[in-house]
């Protein structure tokens, strides 16, 4: 089970189209990107990392992404999802348990 942090209640919004990806990575990490269309039409995506306890280890989220499609956007929050969970902040971060990277980004 995920323990969701701000970030994620923050953005969430059951009542808007959305598609997601959830990944479990080879360390146990898990990785959950999220897209959909505001009401006013606008791409949003959400990018969680959760250690393999479900702790937050990692969350962000986009109020845009000009010019691109759901589809585009998700591809290009699971690249980025990836990345970040093999950064050695967050790899140490998992180790010693504890979330030291929370961030919402408006774009």
């Amino acid at each position: 089970m995920r323990i969701r942090g701000d970030v994620f209640w923050s953005w969430a919004d059951p009542t808007l189209h959305h598609r997601t990806h959830d990944e479990t990575l080879d360390s146990g990490t898990c990785i959950d990107v999220q897209v959909r269309l505001s009401r006013t039409g606008a791409t949003q995506m959400f990018i969680g990392i959760y250690a393999p306890s479900g702790m937050a280890l990692h969350e962000e989220a986009f109020d845009s992404r000009p010019g691109e499609s759901m589809t585009r956007s998700l591809a290009w929050g699971v690249g980025r999802a990836r990345k970040v969970a093999s950064e050695p902040v967050l790899q140490s971060s998992r180790r010693a348990g504890k979330t030291t990277v929370v961030a919402a980004v408006g774009r």
